[in-house]
C-alpha cells in the first residue's frame, strides 16, 4: 500500500509523517487487489441494522449507525486505520475532532496500546471531552475554532504520526465498509443520504460503491448556517459568515476535501440539500417518538428527506438513510 498525491502523482509511504504532498495536494491510497487491513483489534463493531420505516409516508431504509461501539460510525474508519498503525510499529498518535473522530480514535488506540493525543477547540462541551479522556487520551484544548484546533495538530503531526479522519485515506478505507454491508443487505440501494461536514461517510460510502460497480444517488445533507458543499456544487458564493448550528458533527466551513466530494456527488448524479436548525429539530423528535434517539447531526437527512420526498410518495426500490451518530453523548 502507499500514498498518492492525486494532484500530482507522487507517491509517499503510508508510515510517514507526511498527511498531504509537497504540491499541496490530498492523499488517496494506492493498493493492489490483493491487499487488504486485518482487524485483530476489534471493540465488538459488527453489520449494524436496516430498519425499514415510512417517514412522512414515504418508504425507507434506516442504517442504525449510532450502534457501533463508541456511539458512530466513525468506528469503521478508525478500525481500519488504528490496526494498520500497529501493525507498521506507529506508538504515538494526533488527531484533531471535539467529537465523535476523536472518541473513536482514542478509543480504539487504547484498545491498541498506542499513545494518543486529541486536539480540540477550548469550547468544546464537557461531555464530549469526558468520553475522550475515559479512554486514556490526552486532550489538548487550542484556543479558537476547528481550523485553528486542525492547524495545531498538523503542527504537532511534524514529529508525531497524524491519525486523521480527515487527511488520513486509511479512514476512508475504514468508512467505505458502509457501501460493503449494504450491498450484503439488500443489493445496490437506489438512493442513499449522508450528512456532510468533512466527507467521511460520503467519501467512505462514494469508493465503496464504486469499488462494488455501481453508484447510487447520493443526497449529501447539510445544515443552512454551515453549507460549504451545497454552495460550491451550486456554484454559488461562499457564505461570508458560517454560524452555529446543532448539527455540530457537520460544522465545517472549510473541509479540506471538498472539491472530491463535489465530484463524489456529481458522478452519483445526486444533489445537495440543506436543512434548517428547525426542520433539524422537528426530525429528532419524531425519531424519538419512533423509539431511536439520535443527536442532532444524524437527523438532519431525515429532515432532508421529508424536503426531498414532500409529496409523501417514494417510488424508488431501495432508499437507505444512515444514523451517524447516538443521542446519548
Amino acid at each position: 500500500m502507499q500514498f498518492f498525491c492525486d494532484r500530482c502523482g507522487k507517491t509517499y509511504p503510508i508510515d510517514g509523517l507526511r498527511y498531504k504532498c509537497d504540491c499541496g495536494g490530498l492523499f488517496k491510497l494506492r493498493k493492489d487487489g490483493s491487499e487488504s487491513v486485518e482487524l485483530p483489534i476489534s471493540l465488538g463493531e459488527a453489520q449494524t441494522p436496516l430498519v425499514r420505516k415510512e417517514l412522512y409516508g414515504a418508504r425507507v431504509m434506516l442504517k442504525m449507525d449510532f450502534q457501533m461501539p463508541t456511539g458512530s460510525f466513525k468506528d469503521r474508519g478508525s478500525a481500519v486505520l488504528i490496526n494498520k498503525l500497529k501493525k507498521m510499529g506507529i506508538e504515538e498518535v494526533v488527531e484533531d475532532s471535539s467529537g465523535n473522530a476523536g472518541a473513536s480514535i482514542a478509543a480504539y488506540c487504547a484498545a491498541a496500546d498506542i499513545k494518543c493525543h486529541i486536539y480540540v477547540p477550548e469550547s468544546t462541551p464537557a461531555h464530549r471531552i469526558r468520553q475522550i479522556s475515559a479512554y486514556g487520551a490526552k486532550v489538548v484544548k487550542v484556543p479558537g475554532g476547528r481550523d485553528d484546533t486542525a492547524k495545531a495538530a498538523q503542527d504537532a503531526a511534524g514529529k508525531t504520526y497524524y491519525a486523521s479522519h480527515v487527511y488520513n485515506p486509511l479512514f476512508f478505507e475504514g468508512t467505505k465498509s458502509l457501501a460493503y454491508e449494504i450491498y450484503v443487505q439488500i443489493g445496490f440501494p437506489d438512493t442513499i443520504f449522508v450528512p456532510a461536514g468533512n466527507g467521511t461517510m460520503l467519501l467512505g460510502a462514494y469508493i465503496g460503491f464504486k469499488e462494488l460497480g455501481l453508484l447510487p444517488r447520493i443526497i449529501a445533507v447539510q445544515s443552512e448556517n454551515c453549507c460549504p458543499l451545497f454552495n460550491q456544487f451550486n456554484d454559488m458564493l461562499p457564505q461570508a459568515e458560517t454560524k452555529p448550528t446543532i448539527a455540530e458533527g457537520i460544522s465545517i466551513p472549510h473541509p479540506p476535501r471538498l472539491d472530491e466530494m463535489v465530484a463524489a456527488v456529481r458522478e452519483s448524479r445526486g444533489s445537495v440539500m440543506t436543512v434548517s436548525e428547525e426542520e433539524i429539530k422537528a426530525a429528532n423528535e419524531m425519531l424519538g417518538k419512533m423509539g431511536i434517539y439520535v443527536e442532532d447531526t444524524s437527523a438532519t437527512v431525515v429532515a432532508a428527506a421529508k424536503k426531498y420526498f414532500k409529496n409523501g410518495y417514494n417510488n424508488m426500490r431501495k432508499v437507505v438513510i444512515p444514523l451517524s451518530g447516538t443521542g446519548l453523548k
